[in-house]
């Protein structure tokens, strides 16, 4: 950083191109000295690869300095079909998956960094216990309806700082915001979104679960098997070029689904996240309620998401119009990648 500043142009000479800028957020001065390379010669692309950690400032800095130069990627933890190594203990972080028996050490100096360093570079964080405290409270409220005053209340906050809290986490992709579904058909009840982590290890540590044993125990078994098939969706729909675009569906009938995800030619794919390895006709119910309400106004197919068993990966009708199987069942029926033989528990 040093160098750079002493000498921009002479440290920009001396690199071999293609190259990698890491953590440019920290000398966003740098992209002013790129862009005037680029617009020399505009017709050379893949010149320049710029990463960060810090999407916010990193964002900025793009939109000011190389707007119309740059294409930009958001890079989550990895999914199922980049790596059958990822689960739902372990989540997807590369460095957890590589060495699994350092992954509590990893993910405490992880959270430790991430508040040191990431949420004080974005905002004023002046208590970070008590951030650290928030994290694990939203960890144990995954899968349910954001309540911000419910949040506060139980912290001794403002509302206002636990939404500058959750927009931290949103802009640091450490959590998803999954609205309700806004076409309107006259039987919305609510307007919060559910709150789900991107990674479900992350998530099991902040929850204190220790292995894939205790998990099988955890009462949060199913919201963490539900936020994950939520994470998978949105890393499918980022890693097939196209924009993360996922519902969930309520009435003031009671008829409700997990998930609900516009596909091909108009049509809605209804999905329900179940953390058995069972699938039952039963569990079709509220797919094929909420299908019915719609029928007539948008085609619909529902799919029940369950965890794979060993002995058995096939995808399975459960009711007209409603099948059932994997996650990587599930991702390969919206289109795009989708990977065979990946663990989820």
């Amino acid at each position: 950083m040093a160098r750079f500043r002493s000498d921009p142009r002479g440290f920009l000479d001396e690199l071999p191109e293609p190259a990698i800028l890491d953590e440019i957020q920290n000398v966003p001065e740098i992209l002013g000295y790129v862009r005037a390379r680029i617009d020399r010669a505009p017709r050379r692309t893949g010149r320049w690869f710029l990463t960060g950690s810090q999407e916010a400032p990193l964002m900025k800095g793009v939109a000011e300095s190389l707007a119309g130069r740059a294409a930009v990627f958001q890079l989550l933890p990895l999914a199922t079909f980049e790596s059958p190594r990822v689960s739902l203990f372990l989540g997807g972080f590369p460095e957890v998956l590589a060495r699994p028996s350092l992954a509590e050490d990893w993910f405490r100096s992880y959270l430790l960094t991430y508040l040191e360093r990431d949420v004080r570079a974005v905002a004023s964080v002046k208590d970070l216990s008590l951030f650290r405290r928030f994290l694990s409270l939203l960890a144990a409220r995954c899968g349910t309806l954001l309540n911000r005053s419910d949040l506060a209340a139980a912290l001794g906050v403002s509302v206002p700082t636990v939404s500058a809290w959750i927009s931290i986490l949103e802009v640091t992709g450490q959590v998803l915001l999954v609205p309700p579904y806004f076409e309107n058909f006259g039987k919305r009840l609510v307007k919060s979104p559910k709150l789900y982590f991107v990674d479900s290890g992350l998530a099991c540590h902040l929850l204190g679960i220790g292995s894939a044993r205790d998990l099988e125990r955890s009462p949060f078994l199913g919201a963490l098997f539900e936020g994950f098939v939520a994470s998978e969706i949105v890393k499918h729909q980022i890693g097939s070029g196209r924009r993360p675009e996922t519902y969930f569906y309520r009435d003031v009938h009671g008829r409700e689904v997990d998930f609900l995800i516009p596909g091909r030619a108009g049509r809605l794919v209804l999905v329900e996240a179940k953390a058995g390895r069972t699938a039952h006709p039963d569990h079709a119910r509220a797919l094929v309620r909420v299908g019915e309400s719609l029928r007539g106004r948008r085609p619909w197919e529902g799919f029940l998401v369950h965890r794979p068993s060993p002995a058995l990966e096939a995808v399975s009708a459960l009711a007209p119009g409603v099948r059932a199987g994997s996650p990587a069942a599930l991702l390969s029926r919206i289109g795009g990648p989708a990977s065979k033989g990946s663990r989820f528990s």
